[in-house]
């Protein structure tokens, strides 16, 4: 089990995901998103319009996904 939080996430908060994949935390990653979405939170509102940016560019996008990728795989263990 590796933990990563929403900031280092591309967020804005510090809530902390537990998952024993990167595809697993994503997805908890995403639920989040739309939770604070649908709250209309300002700070993630903000962190979605970056991440919104980020994907108009397929390269650039592969490249976050799979540095963020590498950086779960080498947290140790929780």
């Amino acid at each position: 089990m590796k933990t990563m939080n929403c900031k280092r996430l591309g967020g804005a908060c510090d809530k902390e995901f537990h998952a024993e994949s990167f595809e697993e935390i994503g997805e908890m990653s995403k639920q989040h998103g739309i939770e604070m979405f649908k709250k209309n939170d300002e700070a993630h509102l903000k962190a979605m319009n970056e991440m919104q940016k980020l994907m108009e560019d397929p390269e650039a996008m592969k490249s976050w996904f799979e540095s963020k990728k590498k950086e779960f795989e080498s947290l140790p263990d929780s």
